[in-house]
C-alpha cells in the first residue's frame, strides 16, 4: 500500500514538474517571439551599436519582467496582447517596405482605409500574414490552454526569469546614455526604441485624428477674402484632377520607353512639369495639402484654414467635388464639404467614371464659372484591378502575390494603369476642347508615387516612413484651352517656362487659384507655376511622419534615390 502510495506521489510529482517546465518554456515563449522585430530592426535600420543594445536589451528585459509578473503566466500574456499585435503589424509592415518602424501614418492608414482596399493588399501579402498567424497564434492559443487549466509558474523560475530580465532592462538603460551622445537628433528614446516609438507614433496618430475631427469647429470663421483680377465674357471650366500613386518613372511623358502615355504625347500645348515631389507618400495628408494652401512647415494651419473648394465659393464659382475614392472620415472629406456639390462614385469604380459625371456637372450647371474637382482611383493597387481588360496591353499582369518573382507582372498591371489614366485624362481634355465658348484649363498632379520592387532594397507601394525617389517624383501636367491662351498668354507662357522649374504639390493650390485669376489672404503667386514671380529658388520641404518640415534628403533617401534623381536632373536639398 506505502509503495503504491509512494508511485503515485513520485507520478504526480512528476506531472506538476512537466507542467511547471511548459508554463516555463511557454513563457520564454512568448518573450522570444516578441523580440523578433527588434533583431530584424537592428539589422534593418542605421542605427548606432549602443542604440542596438538598448533596442534589443531594454525590450527583451521588460517581456521577461512582464511574463512573470503573476504566477499564471498564461493571464501576462493575454494582457500582453497589444504588445503582440504591435509585434505582428511590425512583421508585416517589414516584409512589405523591408525596413521602418510602425509610423504616426500607418495607424492613421487603418482608420482611413475602406474594407475593399485592406483587401486586397491583405490578399497579396498572404506570406507575412501567414508568418504572424504561425508565430503568434499558438502562442496565444496556449496561454488560454493555461488560463483554462489554472497553471501556475513556480516561484523559483518567477524570480530566475524576472531578476534576468532586470538586469537586461537596466543594461539597457546604461546604454542609451551613449546613444544619446552619439544620435543626431537626440530622440532616440522616442524615435529608435521598439514598442516605445510605436506608442508614440500611436499617441501622435490620435492627437491628429482629434484635430481632424474638431476641424468643422475650427475653421469656421476662416475666410480667403477672395477676389477676381479677370472677368472673362465667357464660359469658365477649371478641372483640378488628384491622381493615386502615379510616379513620374513609368510615364512615357517623362522618358519611360514604354508606351504608357500615347494619347497625351499627341496632345498640342500640353505642359508637363518635370519637376514635381510630393511633400508627403501617404494619402491621407498629401491630398488635404493639394487642396489647402499651407506648407509643410505650417502644418498646424492646416486644422483652421478652408480649402480650394472654399477658395472657389468666394470667387463665386459653382464648385463640384468627384471622388472615384470611398469617404474616409478625415481631412480630405472636411475640405472637400465645403464644395456645393459633393459625388462619391460606388464601385464599380474606373476613373472613366468621373468624365461622365463631370459631363452632366457641366450639363445641368446654369453657373458660367464652375470648378470641377476630380480625385482618381488611378494606379492605387492593386493595380489589375484598376483598368477594364481591353488596356491590358502589358501582359502577363496577373492579380498577384507582392515579390520579387513576381515584379514583371506587377510592373504590367501598373503600366496598364497609367495607360488608363493617359486614357482618362486625354478624354477629359478632347471633352474641354469640345465645350464652344469656353475657357477652360486642367491641373493634374498624382498624390505621391510608388516602389515597385526596383532595386535590391524589394520596397514596394507607398507610405513608408523613410522615402524613396519612386515614391516621391509625382506626375503633374496642365492644360489649356485655346480660348484661355488668347485670355492668359501671359499664364500660359509662365506655365511653360516653368516647366523644369523644383515645385512640390504645395505649389497646386496656388498654380489653381491663379490660373483662375483669384487672389486673397494665404496666396502668393511666387508659388503659382502659372506666375513668372514663382520663385525657383525656395527650399522644397517635406511634412515626415511626425509632421515636422524637413528637407528631401532627411526623409530617408539612400545613394540608389539621389542616383536616380541625378538621372531626371532633380536636385534635392
Amino acid at each position: 500500500m506505502e509503495d503504491a502510495e509512494l508511485k503515485g506521489a513520485k507520478h504526480v510529482s512528476r506531472v506538476l514538474k512537466t507542467r511547471s517546465r511548459f508554463t516555463a518554456l511557454l513563457t520564454v515563449y512568448f518573450f522570444i517571439a516578441l523580440i523578433i522585430p527588434n533583431l530584424v530592426l537592428a539589422n534593418t535600420e542605421p542605427y548606432s551599436l549602443w542604440t542596438v543594445e538598448a533596442l534589443i536589451l531594454m525590450p527583451l528585459g521588460f517581456y521577461m519582467m512582464w511574463s512573470v509578473a503573476l504566477r499564471r503566466s498564461g493571464v501576462m500574456i493575454w494582457l500582453g496582447f497589444p504588445f503582440i499585435f504591435f509585434c505582428a503589424f511590425q512583421i508585416v509592415l517589414l516584409y512589405l517596405f523591408g525596413n521602418s518602424i510602425i509610423a504616426t501614418d500607418m495607424f492613421t492608414n487603418l482608420l482611413t482605409t475602406n474594407p475593399g482596399e485592406a483587401g486586397e493588399l491583405l490578399g497579396n501579402i498572404y506570406p507575412a500574414v501567414v508568418l504572424v498567424c504561425v508565430i503568434y497564434l499558438p502562442l496565444l492559443w496556449l496561454a488560454a490552454r493555461e488560463i483554462a487549466l489554472k497553471r501556475y509558474i513556480t516561484y523559483t523560475t518567477r524570480m530566475n526569469i524576472g531578476l534576468t530580465g532586470a538586469v537586461l532592462f537596466s543594461l539597457g538603460i546604461l546604454a542609451l546614455l551613449p546613444a544619446y551622445r552619439v544620435s543626431d537628433d537626440k530622440h532616440v528614446l522616442r524615435d529608435e526604441i521598439f514598442p516605445l516609438n510605436v506608442l508614440y507614433n500611436l499617441y501622435l496618430s490620435g492627437s491628429e485624428f482629434r484635430k481632424s475631427y474638431n476641424y468643422p469647429e475650427t475653421s469656421a470663421d476662416f475666410t480667403y477674402g477672395a477676389r477676381r483680377t479677370a472677368e472673362l465674357p465667357d464660359r469658365e471650366v477649371y478641372v483640378y484632377i488628384i491622381g493615386e500613386a502615379a510616379r513620374a518613372m513609368n510615364w512615357q511623358l517623362y522618358g519611360y520607353t514604354r508606351e504608357t502615355n500615347p494619347r497625351l504625347s499627341e496632345v498640342d500645348g500640353l505642359v508637363v512639369f518635370r519637376d514635381m515631389l510630393t511633400q508627403s507618400n501617404t494619402t491621407h495628408k498629401s491630398v488635404p495639402m493639394i487642396l489647402s494652401s499651407v506648407a509643410p512647415g505650417e502644418h498646424e494651419e492646416l486644422f483652421r484654414r478652408k480649402g480650394l473648394p472654399a477658395l472657389f465659393n468666394e470667387a463665386g464659382f459653382d464648385t463640384w467635388f468627384i471622388s472615384n475614392q470611398s469617404r474616409q472620415g478625415a481631412m480630405i472629406d472636411h475640405l472637400a464639404q465645403d464644395a456645393r456639390h459633393q459625388i462619391y462614385i460606388r464601385s464599380p469604380r474606373q476613373d472613366m467614371q468621373l468624365l461622365d459625371e463631370m459631363r452632366r456637372a457641366i450639363d445641368r450647371s446654369p453657373e458660367r464659372r464652375i470648378l470641377i474637382i476630380l480625385h482618381c482611383y488611378g494606379s492605387h493597387f492593386s493595380y489589375h484591378q484598376r483598368y477594364p481588360r481591353e488596356f491590358a496591353q502589358f501582359k502577363p499582369d496577373n492579380d498577384v502575390a507582392i515579390s520579387s518573382q513576381h515584379r514583371e507582372m506587377l510592373v504590367n498591371a501598373y503600366d496598364n494603369s497609367i495607360l488608363y489614366t493617359d486614357y482618362v485624362l486625354s478624354e477629359i481634355i478632347n471633352y474641354l476642347s469640345s465645350l464652344g465658348n469656353t475657357s477652360s484649363a486642367l491641373l493634374y498632379c498624382a498624390d505621391h508615387g510608388e516602389d515597385l520592387i526596383d532595386d535590391e532594397r524589394e520596397r514596394f507601394l507607398h507610405a513608408s516612413p523613410t522615402t524613396t525617389a519612386y515614391q516621391l517624383h509625382v506626375a503633374s501636367l496642365a492644360w489649356f484651352s485655346e480660348r484661355y491662351r488668347e485670355h492668359f498668354p501671359a499664364k500660359v507662357a509662365a506655365a511653360e517656362a516653368n516647366a523644369t522649374a523644383p515645385a512640390t504639390t504645395h505649389a497646386l493650390f496656388h498654380t489653381m487659384a491663379d490660373m483662375a485669376s483669384i487672389e486673397g489672404r494665404c496666396l502668393t503667386t511666387k508659388v503659382s507655376l502659372v506666375s513668372p514671380e514663382y520663385d525657383r529658388t525656395a527650399p522644397r520641404r517635406y511634412l515626415n511622419d511626425h509632421n515636422e518640415a524637413v528637407p528631401f534628403r532627411k526623409t530617408g533617401l539612400r545613394a540608389q534615390d539621389l542616383e536616380v534623381f541625378r538621372r531626371y536632373g532633380i536636385e534635392v536639398d
